[in-house]
């Protein structure tokens, strides 16, 4: 029997190590690799014109992971941070008479105070 006998103190100790880790990679977060580029069109600089900035962002991003790295890389504090999932899609062209296909992307609509503003070219 003493091959399955345990005494409750080993088991907790052995429980806080295997959690210590996982804190660390929580606080240690790669804020460089959340936003991808910045996302120039005509509706991203009409939008810049009310302190509305687009970002292509990780598919894994977050917006509080959004928000965390607009203040590190722009030294800027975003009111509100919305996110958008855009779909890949396949479509029949009809100049080229096949299948397409748009790539998916991820994109961060960052709402700045009045005042504020981030200059991306």
């Amino acid at each position: 029997m003493a091959l399955f006998s345990r005494s409750k103190e080993k088991d907790k100790a052995s429980d806080n190590e295997a959690k210590s880790p996982v804190k660390n990679k929580l606080a240690e977060r790669d804020l460089s690799s959340v936003i991808l580029k910045p996302r120039i069109t005509e509706k991203a600089v009409k939008g810049s014109e009310k302190n509305v900035y687009t970002f292509v962002v990780a598919r894994s991003a977050t917006k509080y992971d959004v928000a965390d790295a607009i203040k590190s890389l722009y030294n800027v504090t975003p009111v509100k941070v919305n996110i958008v999932n855009k779909s890949p899609r396949r479509y029949m062209s009809r100049s080229k008479g096949r299948v397409v296909s748009e790539k998916g992307m991820k994109k961060a609509y960052v709402y700045l105070k009045t005042g504020d503003s981030i200059t991306l070219v």
